[in-house]
């Protein structure tokens, strides 16, 4: 679990599929309200409250958005109201949470080095992928995949993990931030350009 304010009332949470198995959960189980869940829940703001001294009381928004082959982001916002007023109408224990769930189905992972992201275009390319886009942001390579790919969403994942680590960044942040280097059909390009 990794953990990152993003402003004096607002968290973002990665939950990796490892840190969900740990817990006996799959990212399946998140859409259940069951005790797994809200024990998990807990334990995220419970760490939230120790690493960045961040409290959840009060009414906070919670949206959920499943990466996926990364895991789950989660954003949690409290309340920006007035924090005495909060403490008068809720117990410590209370919280009042809406909850928005969201699913991508892009497969995005980083790689650190441009030799990392050849040897990666290579592997591929000898199980029949040629698509992708590439992006660079920050000095590292991300590769944006879908699941419509010739091996399974396992296998895709499988090769991808073997050259980088998944990310928390969002598709949307990379086309912001991020420059484009590779579009569509990436590996294919990499395979014509840098590999014989």
């Amino acid at each position: 679990m990794r953990l990152e304010r993003l402003n004096y009332n607002k968290i973002k949470i990665f939950l990796t599929i490892d840190d969900l198995m740990d817990r006996g959960l799959t990212k399946e189980d998140l859409w259940k309200d069951s005790f797994k869940v809200h024990q998990l829940f807990k334990d995220m703001m419970n760490e939230a409250s120790q690493e960045l001294g961040f409290e959840a009381y009060g009414p906070i928004a919670v949206e959920v958005y499943s990466l996926q082959a990364q895991g789950m982001v989660v954003i949690v916002t409290k309340n920006s109201g007035d924090q005495e007023d909060e403490d008068d109408d809720y117990s410590d224990d209370y919280i009042e949470m809406q909850v928005k769930l969201d699913e991508s189905i892009d497969i995005i992972y980083e790689v650190q080095s441009f030799e990392d992201l050849i040897q990666l275009s290579g592997s591929l390319y000898q199980q029949g992928i040629r698509g992708g886009t590439v992006y660079s942001y920050e000095n590292r390579y991300y590769l944006l995949m879908d699941e419509h790919q010739p091996v399974s969403v396992e296998t895709l994942i499988a090769i991808l993990a073997e050259y980088g680590s998944s990310t928390t960044y969002t598709i949307h942040r990379l086309q912001e931030y991020g420059k484009e280097i590779f579009k569509e059909n990436a590996i294919a390009s990499i395979k014509k350009y840098f590999l014989t």
